[in-house]
């Protein structure tokens, strides 16, 4: 594999172009569509659209009729054709050509050198300024047919039921329709989404009113969501016809209903759209949805190689029709609709060619501020709303809950105390308790003394210290004898009495103990199992990541969450700052203290892999790739609002990989952790962790083949 290759992790560069149009000049449309693509040929783009009509004009009404434009037309496609040899791209574009006695509206698509086939419009709109019917036949009956071009010696491939599938490009399908197709309520598209097509395109001449923008947008968006694909829209715009309309020039691309890329419209000269559609994400996507499939099914759309029905070069429209023993209204499948596949050869660049698309650094946390803080608001309703439902199904118990001062303890401390709020129950029926052991900082401790008071929760201290030391001696351990040996059973003895008093105190004050661990300690397995963080009565953060959970409390912050107490905004504010550590191990004197991202990672790449994994499946190579552009430069690209400037970190390949090989190896070792988990809400789209929900795993599984696949493809460094 070339790991810098967008194309070998499985990306396709698609543009949506505009150019100046000349009202019935078709040479001087083909020059400017072919100065597009050699632009595209050297960007490295795959597939390249063009309006509506672009070799004619939209707005050019009887000239449509006329000889002397059909010929210039064909000989425009000519050119364009011949041109292309060259060219990597796939040519999307827009002519008025004759089939048969009538002519229509097609896409005409192009690939070195060659007329892969010719897409009619199906849907033509008759209404207000609209009066298409007036020059075209609708294309919605003409499937399965070819058309012979001018200057070719040979039928192409003719209707709406072309899908055009790259035979050295994973995934690349690519369907087009035109315009007013989009607009019916079961476009082309997606029958043609549902028979494999990934890439889908409307090339659109659509004037321009107040409010059309937004509503094409509206409908491409859609369409990419729920078609499970990409959509790449561009319209007409400077040049067409300003007789009785105007244009803007429109181009966009949208991917699962997030938009990837878009132009300014009404623009002087060309412009074009460009994005890596995620391939392997659109496939990923519909291997989980089966749904997709099954409308597929019930549907009767199928597919075919075009190969199967018809030698391009040498069959005819009549030859098909005898082999079918039918006639042309025969043709669509009895029960459904078919699909033609026509297969053609990419030849993508090799090596770096960039990333044209937005890689978020964090995937659990948006970077737009308005997103940022609907995500916040409903994250926490989630959480609230789960605890009170939990609260009102056990007949309303205290909450008992321990506080360490860090994050996750502070964050589900938060909700218990809103969720008392909803209930109209006093905030001192939560019993915090704060449980130091044998690395317990006064900092630290102080956070969880202020924060409690602050919130008029009942709070109290415990000091497992001596519990400890006596288990320590019972069960031998060096430590009980002055030994500094501090191991996994030295940490667990005090994680372990934490919750067996947390449990035990539940016991003796008619209590539920609320869990504090996050998504992401249970993806890396940083929790003691059984008798241990890992156990509780409920556990509002297992749907959490931990990335998240920083922006919950900022938000709690600056949203005022708690009310106007100055007192806990300031302990909030100081726990967000401090280093994340589980203060189990002392710290000698000059050394730094206890580190959990030492030990398992930074939890900006960890969760940044947690999410990759758990919403699309993807390869630890493929994580890699998307990790290194959205990390190798602090300075490029957004950050979420108010991450902390001292905070923006960059992260080179080498350390990727390191902490890559660490997530893989904790999380197959840590299912077993999992497959054990309390209940608790899901709160991300990104997926949680729960046995009873998002994911199913063996706790036996292992990671060999991941990391075989990290050491095969993933370099150690540049």
């Amino acid at each position: 594999m070339d790991f810098y290759s967008a194309y070998a992790h499985g990306f396709a560069r698609v543009a949506a172009c505009t150019v100046p149009v000349r009202p019935a000049d078709p040479a001087a449309n083909a020059r400017a569509v072919l100065e597009q693509a050699r632009e595209c040929h050297e960007e490295g783009v795959a597939v390249a659209i063009f309006p509506e009509l672009v070799l004619s004009g939209y707005a050019v009404d009887d000239l449509l009729l006329q000889d002397t434009l059909i010929e210039a037309v064909e000989a425009a496609v000519l050119e364009i054709t011949e041109a292309s040899v060259d060219l990597l791209p796939v040519l999307v574009v827009g002519a008025p050509l004759v089939h048969g006695t009538r002519l229509v509206n097609a896409a005409v698509v192009i690939h070195r050198g060659e007329v892969l086939g010719v897409a009619p419009k199906s849907y033509l709109p008759t209404y207000r300024e609209f009066y298409e019917r007036r020059h075209f036949a609708p294309g919605d009956d003409r499937r399965g047919g070819t058309i012979r071009l001018r200057g070719l010696d040979h039928d192409v491939p003719f209707g709406p039921d072309l899908i055009f599938t790259a035979s050295d490009v994973r995934g690349l399908a690519l369907h087009v329709e035109v315009c007013e197709d989009m607009w019916v309520p079961v476009p082309p598209s997606a029958e043609a989404a549902l028979a494999g097509a990934t890439v889908l395109a409307n090339i659109s001449g659509s004037p321009i009113t107040i409010g059309r923008a937004e509503e094409r947008r509206l409908l491409v968006r859609g369409a990419s969501a729920r078609c499970l694909a990409a959509y790449l829209y561009a319209a007409a715009g400077q040049g067409e016809s300003t007789t009785d309309l105007s244009w803007d020039g429109q181009t966009m691309i949208y991917e699962t209903g997030k938009l990837m890329d878009e132009t300014e419209r009404f623009p002087e000269g060309s412009r074009r759209s460009v994005a890596d559609i995620d391939l392997d994400l659109l496939r990923q996507e519909r291997l989980r949805q089966g749904t997709f499939d099954d409308n597929r099914r019930t549907l009767g759309i199928s597919t075919r190689s075009q190969s199967d029905l018809l030698d391009r070069r040498g069959g005819s429209q009549s030859d098909l029709l005898d082999r079918r023993g039918g006639s042309q209204g025969d043709l669509p499948d009895q029960r459904g609709r078919g699909f033609r596949t026509v297969s053609f050869e990419l030849r993508p660049p090799a090596g770096d060619i960039g990333l044209h698309r937005k890689v978020d650094r964090f995937p659990f946390v948006p970077d737009d501020p308005q997103r940022l803080a609907l995500d916040c608001f409903e994250a926490y309703n989630i959480q609230v709303s789960g605890l009170v439902q939990r609260l009102h199904s056990m007949g309303q118990p205290k909450v008992i809950i321990g506080v360490s001062g860090g994050l996750d303890s502070t964050q589900a401390l938060i909700v218990a105390a809103k969720a008392m709020d909803r209930l109209g129950r006093p905030r001192s029926d939560i019993h915090a308790f704060t449980l130091p052991g044998f690395a317990t900082g006064d900092t630290t401790k102080s956070y969880a003394t202020r924060l409690s008071t602050a919130l008029g929760v009942t709070f109290e201290e415990i000091d497992i210290q001596p519990a400890a030391r006596q288990m320590l001696e019972d069960l031998d351990h060096p430590y009980a004898d002055g030994e500094s040996v501090y191991d996994v059973t030295f940490e667990n003895v005090q994680a372990g009495l934490r919750t067996d008093y947390l449990f035990r105190l539940a016991n003796h004050r008619g209590g539920l103990v609320l869990g504090t661990g996050d998504l992401s300690e249970l993806a890396l397995g940083w929790c003691t199992y059984g008798v241990g963080d890992q156990m509780s009565h409920y556990a509002v953060n297992t749907g959490v990541p931990k990335t998240l959970i920083q922006h919950l409390i900022r938000w709690v912050i600056d949203e005022g969450v708690l009310g106007d107490g100055a007192d806990a905004n300031d302990v909030l504010q100081e726990i967000l700052d401090q280093e994340i550590t589980p203060e189990l191990i002392p710290a000698e004197e000059g050394e730094q203290p206890q580190s959990t991202e030492a030990a398992i990672g930074p939890y900006s790449l960890q969760d940044f892999t947690l999410f990759h994994v758990l919403r699309y499946g993807f390869r630890p190579s493929r994580i890699a790739f998307l990790a290194h552009h959205a990390w190798h430069d602090a300075d490029h690209g957004d950050w979420p609002p108010g991450f902390p400037a001292a905070r923006r970190t960059a992260y080179d390949l080498a350390t990727i990989r390191r902490w890559l090989v660490v997530f893989a190896r904790r999380f197959f070792a840590s299912q077993f952790k999992r497959s054990a988990l309390p209940n608790g809400p899901k709160v991300s789209a990104g997926g949680s962790l729960s046995p009873r929900g998002d994911w199913r795993m063996p706790s036996d599984a292992d990671a060999t083949a991941w990391l075989a696949e990290i050491d095969a493809h993933v370099p150690e460094a540049p």
